[in-house]
């Protein structure tokens, strides 16, 4: 039996990973610590709330001692750190939050993790405590690619373009870092765009399904042909599984879906899936709109996944379509969850992409 300490458990990987963990290994204790910022929405994580093995607990990952106690109080071996700010458009409007949450945040995590894990049984002449602090990132640390460029490996060189991939760049370098100098037992993973069921509404997929629904334009940016690699976010979460499971301590993963798309083809997909589930009067494709190109908006984001599929024994199982198909189902499926946070102040048709 294992207790997990899942940080960011209230935002959409995050909880997606919640309710996976704990489907596969419901004897296992789940501990989540979310400040519940615009982003963080305490319904998604309504299905496991009553269960005896799942506390919640509303906090900032930047309070290390909240953190050091956490760990030692619910006697934590394994920390999954998803909480981030992540959307991009944020970042250059307001970079700040993702200098404080992605870095600041991290660090704050790793001396918790180190005091309680590694001192403090060194400090009474004890071994260390079996753990595991893994770290989820993005591919959006290694830059961009032309069209024609290989993919990202995990050897790929970082060359972040937005506050946002600085600021995870930083963290994963401060991961590694603390495995170096201090003998953490840390993994890390860098995943292509996420998407999928509890997907906050500004980013692209849920924008594009809702904006849809409403009648209003479906905003593009520049011509759509940006192209990223599109995962599952239940893939995701079996993929973080595996690394905890069989991961080499020190190492990082590439995880993608194998399914890179135009961001227009990917739009057009959707619409598709919505003629067919809530068919009207016109396609629609007609209400797609293409708007001013945001700065720096990297063209390709591609994984290479060479390095988990081989050595962990992991691949994708959804395919986009299938994907998108059962993304779309739960939107239609949970409108109740979807209207409480377009009423937040603050959230609107914000287009993020990755």
């Amino acid at each position: 039996m294992k207790t997990v300490l899942i940080t960011g458990g209230a935002g959409f990987i995050g909880a997606n990973f919640v309710h996976y963990w704990m489907q596969h290994y419901p004897q296992d204790k789940v501990v989540v610590i979310d400040a519940l910022t615009y982003a963080g929405n305490l319904a998604s994580l309504d299905p496991v709330k009553d269960q005896p093995n799942f506390t919640f607990v509303k906090g900032n990952i930047c309070d290390t001692e909240l953190v050091e106690k956490l760990l030692a109080e619910h006697k934590v071996d394994t920390l999954v750190h998803f909480a981030a700010e992540s959307h991009v458009d944020r970042s250059i409007t307001g970079p700040d939050e993702f200098i404080e949450t992605n870095i600041i945040g991290t660090y704050s995590l790793l001396k918790a993790a180190k005091k309680v894990w590694l001192d403090q049984p060194a400090a009474a002449g004890k071994p260390p405590v079996k753990h595991r602090f893994h770290h989820v990132s993005t591919d959006e640390v290694y830059g961009t690619l032309s069209a024609t460029d290989p993919a990202f490996t995990e050897n790929t060189a970082y060359a972040p373009n937005s506050p946002h991939s600085a600021s995870k760049a930083a963290s994963d370098h401060l991961v590694r870092a603390y495995h170096h100098t201090y003998g953490l037992e840390v993994t890390t993973s860098n995943c292509s765009n996420n998407y999928g069921p509890y997907h906050f509404p500004e980013k692209l997929v849920p924008v594009v399904i809702l904006n849809a629904l409403a009648g209003k334009d479906i905003p593009v940016y520049g011509k759509g042909e940006n192209i990223r690699d599109w995962l599952y976010v239940e893939d995701h979460a079996d993929a973080l599984l595996t690394v905890l499971a069989k991961g080499e301590v020190g190492r990082s993963y590439n995880i993608g879906g194998e399914n890179e798309a135009k961001n227009i083809d990917l739009v057009r997909m959707i619409c598709a899936h919505l003629d067919v589930m809530r068919p009207k009067d016109t396609p629609y494709a007609k209400q797609i709109t293409f708007v001013t190109d945001r700065p720096g908006h990297d063209m390709r984001y591609a994984i290479d996944p060479t390095r988990i599929r081989t050595e962990l024994g992991w691949r994708p199982s959804v395919t986009l379509e299938e994907g998108l198909e059962k993304t779309v189902r739960w939107y239609l499926d949970n409108e109740d969850w979807w209207r409480a946070l377009q009423s937040r102040s603050g959230v609107g048709d914000r287009l993020g992409t990755g």
